[in-house]
């Protein structure tokens, strides 16, 4: 296994980054006393999750009743993004007919139009119109047979950026086989609404945690930063932890999720510009200043591999596993290795 690092930066599915919390507290002579203020959130946007908010214990009934509204905020957005909600704003999207208007709210329309932006940046390694594409492998997954090529080629240009127009108040489909899947984009989004409604309340730390997807303001308890696990792709335990505050962590990659077609397991994430399930990348882990641009470039990464380095944004920077269980590369990009302690690594 070899340790590289790389000028740039880099992300994709999969690594499940976590968080160790416990209910810190620092105090002292005169100092004030702190506590962390945990709320589980359970079966949201597919996933559990976690938030947690550094308090002082005379906050604490208010803190509650922070952490509850950030949870309602994350089941409203879902409740808009879902493909899995029939009454969804994007599954009225997606089941419209073909130029027509289809009205949308703010944040799903936010969420959109940042999605076609990403779509450039990336090549169209990251699409969101690819939802045809997911279909076709899920019933190739039931039936056991790999979709042939034409179908994917059918699938593949059924539903493009081409045709669609965002305006004002919404998108218009030009052809109703258009669809849409936000699976790579609306969990970054509604943790970073999560996260600048907490901020916006004033405390003095928090977390917010969706299946390993998190953003982190302030510090603990004690006054130290955030430190977030990056789990070994390959077996139990961890590859190391990073260091972060005021930043987001993504994870992305094949090892925990899978489809199996005619005995041969593939990624549950695919190439949208190809409709093949990628093999580019077996887990990534990326830093950015939002959740939104980190989840971006996680999925995106997954796709384009190491050669999506020169691609990443200023600010964002990520670790490329690459490779398998027998020979592997942990590919860093500077402020990556900066952030990143190796397990067993002394601290």
């Amino acid at each position: 296994m070899a340790f590289e690092r790389l000028a740039g930066a880099l992300a994709v599915f999969g690594l499940t980054a976590a968080v160790a919390i416990g209910l810190w507290k620092t105090g002292g002579t005169g100092g004030p006393t702190r506590a962390l203020m945990p709320r589980r959130i359970e079966a949201v946007m597919g996933t559990d999750g976690m938030m947690v908010a550094v308090i002082q214990p005379a906050e604490h009934g208010a803190a509650d009743l922070a952490l509850r509204e950030a949870e309602d905020l994350l089941r409203n957005l879902e409740s808009r993004m879902s493909v899995w909600i029939d009454r969804s704003e994007l599954s009225r999207l997606n089941h419209a007919p073909g130029g027509r208007e289809v009205p949308l709210s703010e944040c799903t329309l936010a969420v959109l139009e940042a999605a076609r932006r990403a779509w450039d940046e990336t090549g169209g390694a990251f699409d969101v119109t690819c939802r045809p594409q997911i279909e076709l492998w899920g019933r190739a997954a039931k039936s056991g047979s790999a979709p042939p090529a034409a179908a994917l080629d059918d699938a593949r240009n059924a539903s493009t950026w081409q045709q669609v127009q965002l305006t004002d108040r919404g998108a218009v489909k030009q052809v109703a086989t258009v669809q849409f899947d936000l699976g790579g984009i609306a969990k970054g989004y509604a943790i970073d609404r999560a996260i600048e409604l907490l901020m916006q309340q004033g405390w003095d730390g928090g977390l917010v945690n969706l299946g390993g997807d998190i953003r982190c303001f302030g510090a603990t308890p004690t006054g130290e930063p955030w430190t977030i696990d990056v789990q070994n792709p390959f077996g139990e335990g961890r590859l190391g932890f990073l260091v972060a505050t005021d930043v987001a962590v993504c994870t992305s990659g094949n090892y925990r999720r899978h489809v199996e077609v005619e005995g041969r397991r593939h990624s549950h994430i695919l190439d949208p510009r190809t409709g093949h399930p990628t093999e580019a990348a077996c887990a990534v882990t990326v830093i950015a200043p939002d959740a939104v641009t980190a989840d971006i470039w996680a999925t995106a990464l997954s796709v384009l591999g190491p050669d999506g380095i020169d691609k990443l944004p200023p600010g964002v920077d990520a670790l490329v596993v690459d490779g398998d269980a027998a020979s592997h590369r942990l590919l860093m990009t500077d402020g990556f290795w900066r952030r990143f302690q190796a397990a067993g690594q002394a601290q």
